[in-house]
């Protein structure tokens, strides 16, 4: 970028030779979902309250603008929005976390503490206990075609 604020034409720009370089661009395209990621939007919200002026938070703003259309307009993904993946590097380096390699960690931590509150909400509620079948592939098969 030259040093200059990121505008979203020079995104816009990479971003239509990324593609066309045959690369994919992350942080945009949830495999699944069809709607905005809301786990973007409230981190995105955070971000704006405590990490305004951010300069890689304001190129992830930009990002999210200007990219988008660009994969909407190439047809190579069904949800072009932005996704977690997309804000989240820019928040963990904001608040100090430069390691890269741990930044799936930390979402996978935050996701197993969910699964733990879930566990700790059911014995709480007394639930019964679940115990997951195991089941063959043949037969699970089998019941697929029922």
């Amino acid at each position: 970028l030259g040093g200059g604020a990121p505008t979203a034409e020079l995104v816009a720009e990479y971003a239509r030779k990324t593609l066309a370089a045959g690369r994919a661009i992350p942080g945009f395209g949830h495999g699944e979902l069809l709607v905005q990621d809301l786990r973007y939007t409230v981190l995105r919200d955070f971000a704006k309250l405590h990490c305004a002026g951010d300069p890689l938070l304001q190129l992830a703003s930009v990002c999210a603008t200007a990219v988008p259309p660009v994969l909407s307009a190439a047809r190579t993904v069904r949800n072009p929005r932005p996704t977690v993946h997309g804000i989240s590097g820019a928040c963990l380096r904001h608040h100090g976390l430069h390691e890269d390699e741990y930044y799936p960690v930390v979402l996978a931590v935050s996701r197993s503490l969910g699964c733990m509150a879930n566990l700790v909400w059911a014995r709480r509620l007394s639930l019964p206990i679940q115990h997951p079948i195991s089941e063959t592939l043949d037969t699970l098969e089998r019941l697929a075609t029922r």
